[in-house]
C-alpha cells in the first residue's frame, strides 16, 4: 500500500490466468479487480463477516475494463485500487493493472458499487462508520 487511499495487490501470471492466445483472459482481470476491492475493505477493517453482521453489502452496479498491454506468463502484476467517489449510497472505485517489471499499463478498470440493506437488496446510506473507513483520492 503506498498511501492510505490507494491499495496494492500483486498477483504473478500462471497458466490457468491464460487464454487461447496466452495472454491473461479478460475474466481474469474482472476476478483480480474484485478480489483487490475485497483485500482493500479488510485492510481498512471491513470483512466480509463484519457487513454480514451489520446486514449490509456492497453490490456491483457496473464494470468498465480498457485493456492496454497483454499480460502473459510470468508476468508480475500489481493492481492498484482506490475510491475516487463515494456518494449516499454508492462509490466509484478505479484500478490500474501494472506489468511490474516496467510499470506499463495492461488496463484500467473502474466499479460502480451501490451500498444495500443484506436482507432486502434495496439501496441504502453508506453508514458513517463505513464511510470514515475509506479515504476517497483525488488522484
Amino acid at each position: 500500500m503506498t498511501d492510505s487511499a490507494i491499495y496494492i495487490d500483486t498477483r504473478i501470471v500462471c497458466e490457468e490466468d491464460l487464454d487461447e492466445l496466452n495472454h491473461v483472459n479478460n475474466l481474469q482481470y474482472l476476478r483480480w479487480t474484485l478480489k483487490t476491492a475485497s483485500a482493500h475493505s479488510k485492510r481498512v477493517g471491513w470483512t466480509p463477516d463484519r457487513y454480514r453482521e451489520a446486514g449490509t453489502a456492497w453490490i456491483v452496479r457496473s464494470h468498465k475494463i480498457t485493456y492496454k498491454l497483454p499480460a502473459q506468463l510470468g508476468d508480475e502484476i500489481e493492481i492498484r485500487t482506490w475510491l475516487e467517489e463515494l456518494d449516499r449510497v454508492s462509490a466509484l472505485r478505479k484500478y490500474e493493472i501494472v506489468r511490474k517489471s516496467d510499470e506499463r499499463l495492461c488496463a484500467m478498470a473502474e466499479t460502480r458499487w451501490v451500498f444495500v440493506d443484506l436482507h432486502t437488496l434495496k439501496l441504502m446510506p453508506i453508514p458513517d462508520e463505513v464511510r470514515e473507513a475509506f479515504v476517497v483520492s483525488d488522484r
